[in-house]
């Protein structure tokens, strides 16, 4: 029985341990151990991991595997923002009696620079938003072939560390500061077309970001997206951003790059990622934009907010 599995299972708060490992069958023998006891334990048990290591879980599950809800990250969790709501809230919250367990590997050798902050992030925001609630989520690290500055927010961004044959507290363990530290300023690119708005200006912003994100190469649903998007940020800056803001896109890379700017503050770091409450007005625009893009990264600060979307064609 592995440790992992002993530690996490014994708890009744939130459990939030960093799996690092090296090798193929290091990894096959932990996940699959840690499924195994949520299994033998009466838990839901979900694992969302890249293609691969989803197959190495699948076949070492056996029969198993049919208990579990499997579920491709790089597909899923393309965006990371998306995988607080849309993978990990959505099992958890179907399940709302006893403990969750869930695997989630959302940072793999791959990952981009640009997305990998929203990655960091991700990995942080987690702790906020499942904190009191009995849900165990482990993620695991390739220690081989990602880079220390990864493993090191690794050991920031979870409380407990699992490391071979050991398991400890992580004396690094500080969410937030992980959190301030990837809400990098966003600069325009030089060669973007931008277009400044107000409460007149909404509808001549959507048609002007479908014109330019065309002009850029994106065709069909990907401009729909585009519309879609940029009518939820647009409208945001009106009503929550002192009126006003500027829309920008350009080309980057294969990606097609559009950002809003406002003078508007986002106070909720889990803002986009945590699913409204029933009744609630609002809340629903940013998580939106979360679920079309390939990818989102938001920079506020006391002078305003930014948020940037990519999408691929």
């Amino acid at each position: 029985m592995s440790t992992v599995a002993n530690t996490v299972a014994t708890h009744e708060a939130f459990e939030h341990p960093a799996l690092f490992y090296r090798t193929e069958q290091e990894y096959v023998d932990r996940t699959v151990s840690f499924v195994q006891e949520g299994l033998d334990l009466g838990e839901p048990v979900a694992v969302a991991v890249p293609g691969p290591n989803l197959e190495l879980i699948r076949a070492g599950l056996g029969p198993d595997a049919g208990a579990v809800r499997l579920l491709d990250m790089t597909v899923e969790g393309r965006n990371p923002g998306r995988i607080i709501p849309g993978v990990l809230r959505a099992f958890a919250d179907s399940h709302q009696r006893g403990r969750v367990r869930i695997i989630g590997e959302p940072i793999w050798a791959g990952r981009s620079a640009v997305e990998y902050p929203a990655c960091a992030q991700h990995e942080a925001l987690i702790n906020a938003a499942f904190e009191g609630r009995p849900v165990t989520i482990l993620c695991p690290y390739d220690e081989a072939r990602l880079d220390e500055e990864v493993l090191a927010d690794a050991r920031i961004t979870h409380p407990t560390i699992v490391n071979r044959d050991k398991e400890g507290v992580s004396d690094a363990y500080d969410w937030r500061s992980v959190v301030a530290r990837y809400n990098e300023v966003l600069v325009p690119a030089p060669d973007a077309a931008v277009f400044p708005f107000g409460a007149d200006e909404l509808y001549a912003a959507r048609a002007f970001a479908v014109e330019q994100a065309e002009r850029l190469g994106l065709a069909g649903q990907r401009l729909a997206d585009t519309e879609l998007a940029v009518a939820e940020l647009t409208t945001n800056s009106v009503v929550h951003g002192a009126g006003r803001g500027t829309l920008a896109l350009w080309a980057r890379e294969g990606q097609v790059v559009c950002e809003v700017r406002d003078a508007g503050r986002l106070s909720d770091p889990l803002a986009g990622r945590r699913p409204p409450a029933r009744g609630q007005i609002g809340g629903r625009g940013l998580m939106l934009v979360h679920y079309v893009a390939d990818l989102v990264r938001v920079h506020t600060s006391d002078e305003g907010t930014t948020i940037r979307f990519y999408l691929g064609s």
